[in-house]
């Protein structure tokens, strides 16, 4: 089936500042919808722009649109959480010639027994290589460094020295239902769960308004980010600062407000504004 012609399904990927966006995540290799070049994209750029909701917790809002994006996480070198990642990424792909669909995921990492919404972007990626069919889940903070491939032969595969798993079930009304295990310092937990039922940046504005907005999510209570690496996962949860390895090992440390400037600019490379950093080392989020 063609794609439609509606510019609102496209990620508006001929308005990219291409060069700027790559230089950005420090990729230099062929620029072709390969899947060498897809596994070297995604690596890049899970690997250089760090996972953030600063702006929530500064008082703003988070803009989608694609020169909001380039504005924050390319030419000031910021983060940004799912919608924002997949934004820039979705973007880019799409000027490079691959073929992007986007998704939604269901987190069910750290809900317990709640039913979260389904707020988490994700994209799916063919290439003009074959017909295979690749997950770039570049917008979750914790990898994977690597594209994975949807196909029935599911199961265990690491992505550099981290270890995932995919699983494929029959969900409500014998539904697909796709669920993305991953291996940390819990052991193995179900970090979120997806259709393959397509999502546009209409639905996207949507989720980010929940995730932005509501008191009922993670991210409007206080600050969190993420910063991962091939050897090491660095998050910041509130003044709790977790530093988890690849073998389950992890260490954490309590901060004080005043220190969290410096620790994400010299582990999460997120250098703030001056009046950002003092109202953030503050604490007044903590205050309620």
């Amino acid at each position: 089936m063609s794609k439609p012609a509606d510019p609102a399904y496209h990620w508006n990927g001929a308005e990219l500042d291409l060069d700027a966006y790559l230089a950005r995540i420090g990729f230099d290799g062929e620029r072709a919808p390969t899947v060498r070049t897809l596994h070297e994209l995604v690596r890049a750029h899970t690997t250089a722009i760090p996972f953030e909701n600063l702006e929530i917790i500064l008082g703003r809002s988070v803009p989608l649109d694609l020169p909001s994006l380039q504005d924050k996480l390319v030419r000031h070198r910021r983060g940004g959480y799912c919608y924002e990642n997949v934004g820039l990424f979705a973007a880019a792909l799409e000027r490079l010639g691959f073929g992007v669909t986007g998704l939604h995921g269901r987190v069910s990492m750290g809900a317990g027994t709640a039913l979260r919404p389904a707020t988490h972007a994700l994209l799916r990626v063919t290439t003009a290589e074959d017909d295979r069919v690749w997950l770039a889940d570049v917008g979750f903070g914790a990898g994977p460094l690597a594209p994975f491939e949807l196909s029935a032969a599911t199961g265990e595969f690491s992505a550099g020295e981290w270890k995932f798993r995919l699983e494929s079930t029959r969900g409500e009304l014998d539904s697909e239902l796709w669920v993305l295990h991953q291996f940390g310092r819990d052991g193995w937990v179900d970090r979120h769960s997806f259709t393959l039922t397509p999502q546009y940046r209409i639905d996207y504005a949507v989720g980010n308004h929940f995730v932005s907005t509501s008191p009922r999510s993670p991210f409007t209570t206080r600050p969190y980010a993420q910063r991962f690496r091939p050897d090491v996962h660095h998050v910041l949860d509130g003044v709790t600062l977790i530093t988890e390895y690849p073998d389950g090992t992890s260490d954490t440390r309590e901060l004080e407000p005043a220190e969290l400037p410096k620790i994400l600019a010299e582990v999460f490379d997120i250098e703030l504004a001056d009046a950002d950093a003092d109202a953030l080392a503050q604490g007044a989020w903590s205050r309620g």
